[in-house]
């Protein structure tokens, strides 16, 4: 729960104890009267206060649950995309490799056909 959150339910909570005391206190009744409302009263905002607290508890369990499993599908995608670029990188490299062999091999075979040819000229 957040600073504010609680701010405003010790607020609620105080001026609604003040207002039930204040308007049990003037009310033309006896004292035992009086003290059996105010401790009436009390119990029913204290119960409406903790059915406030637990609502608001339940609102930021939900909340966090679904942030965590947020982060948690962020992450799968996260490895699923990285993973997808590996493999990329990995046919890339294999394409380059195949590249580089292939030129390689038509180098040896240039400078194989060239100094063949050389060598003929040389014979004539």
């Amino acid at each position: 729960m957040s600073e504010k959150s609680g701010e405003l339910l010790k607020g609620l909570f105080i001026g609604g104890l003040i207002g039930v005391v204040l308007g049990i206190l003037f009310a033309p009744k006896s004292g035992k009267e009086t003290r059996e409302d105010i401790i009436r009263k009390t119990d029913e905002f204290l119960d409406q206060a903790k059915e406030g607290y637990e609502n608001a508890l339940e609102k930021g369990k939900t909340i966090y649950e679904t942030t965590v499993q947020r982060l948690k599908d962020l992450e799968m995608s996260a490895k699923e995309k990285m993973e997808e670029v590996e493999g990329q990188i990995n046919e890339f490299a294999q394409q380059g490799a195949e590249i580089v062999e292939d030129n390689k091999t038509r180098l040896k075979k240039a400078i194989d056909a060239g100094l063949e040819t050389y060598k003929k000229e040389i014979i004539k």
